[in-house]
């Protein structure tokens, strides 16, 4: 599999910084790396994704189906009289991973986000069989909040390869341990923690963002 979806517990839980991470990291290592946000509400991520990287890609490359208000996509789509067309979506991804050497694709919201009213991210991951990282912010209730996505992985058969620890504020190494221990959440979900992110004070520092994605494990994912 040429593609990886970077999926998280909810909003804010650092999906673009990790995907921003291993672009950073893989665009040495993959000689025609792509880049994909399937689907965005309001402005954010394909726009920082264009002026971060030179994939030469377009923004309909990065982002197949766009809306202005930065709500749920049913909701978004609604709300400007449109309808959600994954097959636009589905074509797009196909086509890049034809072209590129591999592809990050970074998903909308959390795993049981709505993707339309009758499908959500856990969904569209299990059907277009999209290996999965999710994304676990390092905070109180943390540790639920992953056993209850991994359940849901496993419901939808989402093939997850490893949760990624993200601290949205800094933290130090006593407070990444208390609020999210690597070896209970492992014990508690039967997925690899493939290790821990810290705070980005400049989200845009590719350098330091390679190196963190350096410092993963990310041969657990298997991914070549």
């Amino acid at each position: 599999m040429n593609a990886l979806l970077v999926t998280g517990t909810d909003t804010e839980a650092g999906k673009t910084v990790l995907t921003t991470a291993l672009a950073a990291y893989w665009r040495n290592r993959f000689r025609n790396l792509g880049i994909m946000k399937p689907i965005q509400s309001g402005v954010g991520d394909r726009e920082l994704y264009s002026q971060l990287f030179s994939f030469n890609q377009s923004i309909a490359e990065i982002t197949p189906l766009y809306f202005e208000a930065p709500l749920a996509p049913p909701i978004a789509a609604a709300k400007e009289n449109r309808d959600i067309d994954l097959a636009i979506v589905w074509r797009t991804l196909q086509q890049l991973r034809a072209s590129r050497d591999f592809v990050l694709v970074e998903a909308l919201g959390g795993l049981g986000s709505p993707v339309t009213s009758e499908f959500t991210v856990a969904d569209l991951a299990a059907e277009w069989r999209l290996p999965t990282v999710l994304v676990v912010p390092v905070r109180l209730g943390a540790i639920a909040a992953a056993v209850a996505n991994v359940a849901l992985a496993r419901q939808t058969r989402v093939l997850l390869k490893g949760i990624v620890l993200n601290c949205t504020q800094a933290r130090s190494p006593q407070e990444i341990e208390d609020l999210t221990p690597p070896e209970l959440i492992q014990s508690l979900t039967n997925i690899p923690v493939l290790g821990c992110l810290p705070f980005f004070a400049d989200p845009t520092d590719l350098e330091k963002l390679a190196q963190a994605a350096a410092a993963l494990d990310l041969d657990l994912i298997k991914m070549t």
